[in-house]
């Protein structure tokens, strides 16, 4: 194996899973830059053990990750698995991450005292006074949250929110409603004919990560209103 190859090891329910990666492309991979997750893979096999040639067996394949897709399989084993990036990869990471949160925030966030954009620098000082360390494998949407909490005692800061009305089909309901209870919802009605009608309330720049994981789930049959 070369210096440039690395093992992403995967555990479910004590079997493992491994791939063997490009380190270069992997960190590109999870830091954005790259889409495919196909395309940082060393070979196109899902092992039990690279060190001995033992690839993992389909059906263990299929029982832990619901398919055998090795891009979907890949996808999942470089976001939940262990990845031993170096040092430098991984503060790289780390830095970009944080600059994403503060854009996140930076887009929703205002002076309350005078209704104003809140600028970058200004949230950006707020974060080191209250020494936030970012991680560098977490979603900029799950780290933005703790973030705003953390720095409302240095910075007063308030969010612009929004309220979104959904109606989902009764075939999707049960799957888009645990999505739905990610968020604040404001109220629910299961109608007459098995659809979920359900307002949540959520920051402004959270929209477009609601609309993809309620899409994803009812493969884009809902129906969607901002309220005023």
């Amino acid at each position: 194996m070369s210096s440039k190859q690395i093992v992403v090891k995967y555990t479910h329910d004590k079997e493992v899973f491994e791939i063997i990666v490009d380190s270069e492309l992997a960190y590109e991979y999870l830091s954005g830059k790259r889409t495919d997750p196909v395309g940082v893979l060393e070979s196109d096999d899902i092992w039990k053990d690279s060190g001995k040639g033992v690839r993992q067996s389909q059906d263990k394949i299929m029982k832990a990750f619901g398919t055998t897709d090795l891009a979907l399989v890949a996808a999942k084993i470089l976001k939940d698995g262990n990845v031993p990036l170096t040092t430098e990869h991984r503060n790289k990471m780390a830095e970009e991450k944080r600059k994403q949160v503060v854009e996140e925030i930076a887009k929703n966030a205002m002076d309350p005292r005078t209704n104003a954009p809140m600028p970058k620098t200004r949230i950006e000082n707020a974060m080191h006074e209250a020494r936030i360390n970012i991680d560098a494998f977490k979603s900029v949407n799950e780290q933005v949250e703790n973030t705003i909490e953390r720095i409302r005692s240095i910075l007063p800061i308030k969010i612009a929110v929004i309220r979104i009305q959904v109606i989902v089909p009764a075939e999707y309901a049960g799957r888009s409603f645990g999505i739905i209870k990610q968020f604040d919802v404001k109220s629910e009605e299961w109608m007459s004919n098995g659809a979920l009608k359900a307002v949540v309330e959520l920051p402004a720049g959270l929209q477009n990560s609601f609309y993809e994981k309620i899409n994803a789930v009812s493969h884009g049959n809902v129906k969607s209103e901002i309220l005023k």
